[in-house]
């Protein structure tokens, strides 16, 4: 039995409990209630303690107050998501209880676990039970009884977990959209995920192995076996991508063999990886994340490492990233430093998709950072462009209701600059909240009316199920069409245009003077105008306007003031 604990070993804990929530991550996801394309609470959770687990690695410490120090500060900035932001939270509020101690016992340990707690609790607005709140909490309670039996770390989190468990399950009681599916909080799983992580390093269990070693596939290809003749197609292309949904690859294998050669897919329940040689390297990366997440992609330019072999040199390729991330690192150390002040205010807003992006920057907004639905920007993300933008206060517009928590962190983090967040929920909202920003004006009233035109923004939103899904009465079949009105269900169909008119007749469209139209990356601009269509006979007395936008996940994004 381990009693007490001290810096190295608590960062050998979190780089196992990293380990252990990676492998778990998808089985996480599964558990999103809400069928549309986004169920990533188990991605943003492995990718926040990921951050962690390797600023562990870079920067080792004795005592475990400074290992939790290095431990927050790396959670803060990787938060990803609600869920991560949470979990940055729970540890932020142990590295407090932990500051001045050199080594923890259990009941040091378990005071920390009850500091977590009440960190997040303190953070979140409107905490609700039946999440990750209820079940760190109760473990915390638990962990804090143990210990004043079993004066011991092991003991302590053996206990936590166990009382978390039982938390766990009951979690579907606690939310009615949790017992309707029959599943509980994947907040909550995730954070039991860590805990175990962090149990087993203790027992010496050996920490999981990386589960995408199983993917048999060729790595890169055999430059020296090639002449210039027989490079058909230019990159090298591997990725690997992990399911998001129980989908057959079959079309996605057909339209690769369509844009290149020397194909190889090695597929496993959870994930697939990808050779090709290919010209459009980006269009093969973009088709693969209708298919999961996209994890990890490797393109090497084949022609130019024949051409480097032919003249004798040493062939680039992507062996040699370390030396290049390490030469960008050193670059972006340069441009990450905060630039000083040239006027009252900036902004900085998160957008997916090339034609939003436009968008902002026409509006004049100053940086706009790529993330959305399925790809949520960390707080790091989000403060190193408030600290590239020249203003003394920033602005800061999520555009998504993911990205929100993880925009607050960033509040008083960057010297000498007032970051003001305008909870934005959808990119229509972010538009409207830029349309009223007066560069003459005060802060306060700004942020007001900023506040006010979001509000009147009503977004409603088509994307696709990404599974089949019984959820607040509408039966939902994969690959549905899904119409969605300020983040609620509006209704499903197979045909999309018939879901477009029933939009169009909705009260929000029908009682609003202007209503703009922006289509994403999967949409034709013949089948932009047909929604077109469909809304101007639908909605006569509206201002209709339609925009590329670019986006992915969703095919249409329509705001209506």
């Amino acid at each position: 039995m381990i009693d007490i604990i001290d810096g190295a070993l608590f960062q050998r804990m979190i780089i196992h409990a990293s380990a252990s929530i990676n492998t778990q991550k998808q089985a996480i996801n599964e558990l999103n209630v809400f069928p549309v394309p986004d169920g990533d609470t188990g991605t943003n959770m492995s990718l926040t303690i990921g951050t962690a687990a390797a600023e562990a690695k870079k920067k080792p410490a004795a005592a475990i107050g400074q290992a939790a120090s290095i431990n927050a500060s790396a959670l803060l900035r990787g938060a990803r998501g609600n869920s991560g932001v949470i979990l940055s939270l729970l540890f932020r509020g142990m590295s407090k209880s932990l500051k001045e101690h050199e080594s923890a016992d259990g009941g040091v340990f378990a005071a920390a676990l009850g500091e977590g707690v009440n960190a997040a609790y303190k953070a979140v607005m409107k905490p609700a039970e039946g999440t990750i709140l209820t079940v760190s909490r109760l473990a915390a309670v638990k962990a804090a009884e143990t210990a004043q039996e079993s004066n011991s770390v092991e003991a302590v989190l053996e206990a936590a977990i166990a009382e978390g468990q039982v938390a766990l399950a009951d979690t579907v009681n606690q939310n009615p959209v949790l017992k309707k599916a029959g599943v509980v909080d994947a907040g909550g799983k995730g954070f039991l995920i860590i805990l175990q992580g962090m149990l087993d390093e203790l027992r010496g269990v050996e920490a999981p192995a990386d589960q995408e070693d199983g993917l048999p596939v060729k790595e890169s290809a055999d430059f020296a076996a090639l002449s210039d003749e027989e490079i058909t197609f230019t990159f090298d292309t591997v990725f690997i991508v992990r399911k998001t949904a129980n989908k057959s690859i079959e079309p996605f294998r057909a339209y690769l063999n369509s844009i290149g050669d020397s194909l190889v897919i090695g597929e496993d329940d959870e994930a697939f990886k990808v050779h090709v040689h290919t010209d459009i390297p980006g269009a093969a990366l973009s088709e693969a994340q209708k298919y999961g997440t996209l994890e990890l992609a490797k393109i090497e330019n084949m022609r130019t490492q024949y051409e480097d072999m032919a003249a004798g040199k040493k062939p680039q390729s992507t062996d040699d990233l370390d030396q290049i991330e390490a030469e960008l690192e050193a670059q972006e150390g340069e441009t990450d430093a905060i630039v000083p002040p040239e006027k009252k205010f900036g902004v900085v807003a998160v957008s997916a998709g090339g034609g939003m992006a436009s968008v902002f920057k026409d509006l004049g907004v100053d940086g706009v950072i790529s993330g959305g639905q399925t790809m949520n920007p960390s707080t790091e993300d989000i403060l190193r462009e408030i600290a590239r933008t020249p203003a003394e206060v920033v602005f800061v517009l999520p555009n998504n209701k993911n990205i929100i928590m993880a925009a607050e962190q960033c509040v008083g983090l960057v010297e000498g600059k007032e970051i003001v967040v305008v909870p934005t929920r959808t990119v229509p909202q972010g538009i409207a909240a830029m349309l009223v920003l007066d560069p003459e004006g005060e802060k306060d009233a700004n942020a007001a009316a900023m506040e006010e035109a979001r509000k009147n923004v009503r977004t409603s939103e088509i994307t696709y199920a990404a599974r089949d899904s019984d959820f607040d009465g509408f039966e939902i079949h994969e690959g549905d069409y899904m119409a969605l009105a300020d983040g609620q269900l509006f209704g499903t169909d197979q045909a999309i245009g018939a879901l477009l008119e029933r939009l169009a007749q909705a009260d929000s469209q029908q009682q609003a003077e202007f209503i703009s139209i922006f289509y994403g990356e999967d949409v034709t601009e013949e089948q932009a105008n047909e929604a077109l269509a469909i809304f101007q006979e639908q909605c006569p007395n509206a201002e209709i306007t339609l925009l590329a936008g670019g986006q992915p996940v969703y095919y249409y994004m329509i705001s209506a003031e």
